[in-house]
């Protein structure tokens, strides 16, 4: 890294530690040309993910939206703060993990729903009857059906 002071080449690292948002590292280092101190913060860039939507609009990725899904979802049910953080976070982490610039929100629904059918079968019948769009009770009785037979 170049100095900032006398634009020397060589700069060497004597502390590194987390930064106080944790999404960054702070790096103390020194000059071996005019020994002055300064700071670098290191950042990892990120390509922001982009959903495809039903309507095959584009918008940025926001985890918040899964999160009030799932919340919604699982409103008055037995399930814990703490798994819906962990649903939220597995389906973040195999979203992440596909390694795609852009992803349908179709795969994200999938995602969520296999969760809490595995959490939570009214959770999951909720979530379902919002994500499949059940026009009438037929086709929330024929999701139900589905779910016995399994």
């Amino acid at each position: 890294m170049k100095c900032p002071f006398c634009g020397h080449e060589n700069t060497r690292v004597i502390d590194s530690r987390p930064a106080e948002d944790n999404n960054s590292i702070r790096r103390r280092r020194v000059c071996d040309g005019c020994d002055k101190r300064f700071t670098t913060y290191e950042k990892v860039e990120t390509i922001p993910l982009i959903i495809i939507k039903k309507d095959n609009t584009r918008e940025t990725y926001d985890r918040g939206k899964i999160e009030a899904g799932v919340l919604l979802a699982c409103h008055k049910r037995s399930v814990s703060a703490n798994r819906i953080s962990e649903i939220v976070e597995e389906v973040e982490t195999e979203i992440f993990n596909m390694e795609e610039k852009e992803i349908s929100s179709n795969v994200i629904g999938e995602l969520v729903m296999d969760k809490l059918k595995a959490v939570d079968d009214v959770a999951y019948v909720r979530f379902a009857s919002v994500y499949r769009e059940f026009k009438d009770v037929n086709t929330f009785m024929d999701e139900l059906k589905k779910m016995l037979d399994k």
